[in-house]
């Protein structure tokens, strides 16, 4: 079992979250290697926690199946609960987000593309459409009347 974890700084705001429903599903990016014979694919794969995929040889069904191009061998991950929001903390503190059962592969580096959500930690302002592929976002909350933003991201991939 592996966990993706984020630290990051949310000055204003709380509950940073993927925009993640099963009507509008969110596409985790992930960095694949295969732990036989340690390949790690060129591009980054996506997984939907909504899909389902069978398994060849197998009754199982994992949210994401994938063959090595250089070992042939087919491995699974599935993303086991819905994301965990992310809550603003003083100093910021790595906290869990999802927990992701991987067999035959490791996920080794998350890209956050796609749009995510965030509450105004006051206010409860709801902002959507947040894209965090740059690294920060800013933005005005007009019921606090101060900026609020989301800085210094960290994610990591680590057995749970």
């Amino acid at each position: 079992m592996y966990a993706l974890t984020l630290t990051a700084d949310l000055a204003g705001v709380t509950n940073l979250r993927p925009d993640d429903t099963e009507a509008s599903p969110f596409l985790y990016f992930f960095q694949v290697q295969c732990t036989s014979c340690r390949e790690t694919h060129p591009n980054y794969v996506t997984v939907n926690r909504f899909d389902m995929n069978e398994m060849s040889g197998s009754r199982g069904e994992a949210n994401f199946v994938f063959k090595c191009r250089n070992c042939k061998r087919e491995s699974s991950a599935s993303i086991k609960s819905a994301p965990t929001p992310y809550e603003q903390t003083e100093p910021a503190k790595p906290q869990k987000m999802l927990e992701i059962e991987c067999r035959g592969i490791e996920f080794t580096k998350f890209s956050p593309e796609g749009e995510w959500l965030v509450d105004g930690a006051e206010t409860n302002t709801k902002f959507t459409g947040i894209d965090l592929t740059e690294g920060e976002w800013f933005e005005y909350d007009e019921k606090a009347g101060d900026e609020v933003s989301i800085t210094n991201l960290k994610w990591e991939i680590n057995r749970a």
